[in-house]
């Protein structure tokens, strides 16, 4: 997110635009916890991780009477526009500040999960990925030693794309996803079919959202096969860490396309990349529409599994 408040900053300085900066999301908006940015508030941040500007949730935000003040601290300052960076939760609250205000909203995709239509990739992604893949990268060399199986849960409360890239990537024997739910008995399937190959360890990549988690996949496991199973859940580690290459280009390019949207006089989309370009999605299909995960992946990964 660091990358991307260094763009709008720059891009609006370099288009003569000031930038004010609101503390805490849109409780600091409630709350009028809001100063001036310039080029140099934001140098030497794009290598950092989380968000200079803070961030918190806000129940205020979620009733009219919030809005309306946070809109009324807008006008104050002589806010013309407003460039939200989060996922649906903060595109919510962006879409019904314009509906109900008429401010212009831009929404710039940042949540590891990757599950906001509209964008091939969201920001804080690759970076997760690469976390997550280091950590399945050394829990095989235990699980390979000990000969053990490893059931490694990484996030991705309603989204299996995390948990797909790290099983191609880590060359894991299984993943499940929320989007492809397996009965218990395919579970310990899996790890009879694989030791029946001659394969003395096993790494499973779970998605949070799959049902059950990490820990219901385990136990299934172990009750039906009586194998030493060990569960290891990467939890928030995914979302901290200096960001990949990949996330800094893609950050600053979406911060500096939501700068030139309001200078274009779009309001209430999304700013993405796909098909090599930049792309405009209204803000309510982010959430109304379903992202899938790539099915040729998820063949890939079944593939590559033998």
């Amino acid at each position: 997110m660091n990358a991307a408040i260094r763009a709008v900053v720059r891009a609006a300085t370099f288009h003569g635009i000031e930038v004010v900066g609101v503390k805490r999301g849109f409780q600091g908006l409630h709350e009028g916890d809001m100063h001036l940015m310039g080029p140099r508030d934001v140098a030497n941040i794009i290598q950092r991780g989380g968000t200079i500007l803070l961030t918190a949730r806000s129940h205020t935000w979620r009733s009219p009477e919030g809005r309306t003040k946070g809109a009324n601290h807008l006008r104050a300052w002589g806010v013309d526009g407003l460039i939200v960076i989060g996922g649906d939760g903060s595109f919510h609250g962006a879409h019904y500040l314009q509906q109900e205000h008429g401010i212009p909203v831009i929404g710039v995709p940042g949540t590891i999960d990757n599950d906001l239509y509209g964008t091939d990739h969201t920001i804080g992604y690759f970076t997760a990925v690469e976390t997550a893949l280091d950590a399945v990268d050394k829990l095989r060399d235990t699980a390979a030693s000990h000969e053990r199986i490893f059931v490694v849960e990484v996030m991705g409360r309603h989204a299996g794309h995390i948990a797909l890239d790290v099983a191609v990537a880590g060359g894991a024997e299984e993943v499940f996803l929320p989007e492809d739910e397996h009965p218990a008995e395919h579970i310990a399937e899996v790890v009879r079919t694989s030791a029946a190959k001659g394969k003395a360890s096993s790494i499973l990549i779970v998605a949070e959202g799959y049902p059950g988690g990490g820990e219901a996949v385990t136990k299934a496991i172990q009750a039906q096969t009586g194998l030493d199973t060990r569960l290891t859940i990467l939890g928030h580690i995914q979302r901290g860490g200096s960001p990949v290459s990949s996330d800094r280009v893609l950050a600053s390019r979406l911060g500096e396309a939501a700068v030139l949207a309001l200078i274009d006089g779009k309001s209430d989309v999304m700013v993405g990349r796909g098909l090599g370009g930049m792309t405009f999605t209204p803000l309510s299909e982010t959430w109304e529409k379903r992202k899938d995960v790539s099915r040729d992946l998820y063949r890939c990964a079944k593939t590559l599994s033998v």
